[in-house]
C-alpha cells in the first residue's frame, strides 16, 4: 500500500512538473513582444535544493531548464542539491520538483530555486507523503 501510493504520488508529480515546464516553453515561443515577462536576455548559474524535517528522507528530485528535465533518483537523506545548471541567453523558467516520505504527519518538504547565488523561489509540502514544487521565470 505504501509502495503503491508514493508511485503514485511521484507520477503524479512528473506530470505536474512537466506541465510547467511545457507552458513555460510554449509561453517563451510565443510573438508577443512584450518584454516583461520574455526570456532572460543572459545566461544564469541556477541551483535546485531540497530540504525536508528530521527524520524524512529525499526520494526523487525533478529539476531543469525550460523543457530539459533532470531526474536525479534513488536519493537519501534530508537534503539534497543539484549541481551548478547554466541557463542559456533566452531561457525562460527555471523548475523543481521533489518527493519524500516523512517521519509522520507533521513532515515538511522545502525546495528552493537559486539563481546568480540569491534564492528566487519556494515551495513547500507537509504531511507523510511530501511532494514541493516550484518554478522560477527569468
Amino acid at each position: 500500500m505504501k509502495r503503491m501510493r508514493m508511485s503514485q504520488l511521484l507520477k503524479g508529480m512528473f506530470v505536474v512538473l512537466l506541465t510547467t515546464m511545457f507552458i513555460g516553453f510554449a509561453t517563451s515561443c510565443s510573438s508577443d513582444d512584450d518584454d516583461d515577462n520574455g526570456p532572460a536576455k543572459s545566461s544564469h548559474k541556477v541551483v535546485f535544493k531540497a530540504i525536508a524535517s528530521s527524520g524524512s528522507n529525499i526520494e526523487v528530485a525533478v529539476y531543469g531548464i525550460d523543457g530539459n528535465p533532470t531526474t536525479a533518483s534513488s536519493l537519501s537523506g534530508t537534503t539534497w542539491t543539484s549541481p551548478e545548471v547554466t541557463s542559456e541567453a533566452g531561457a525562460y523558467n527555471a523548475n523543481v520538483a521533489v518527493n519524500a516520505i516523512g517521519a509522520d504527519a507533521s513532515s515538511t518538504l522545502k525546495v528552493q530555486i537559486w539563481v546568480d547565488g540569491e534564492l528566487k523561489k519556494e515551495g513547500t509540502s507537509s504531511g507523510q507523503y511530501l511532494s514541493a514544487s516550484a518554478s522560477y521565470v527569468f
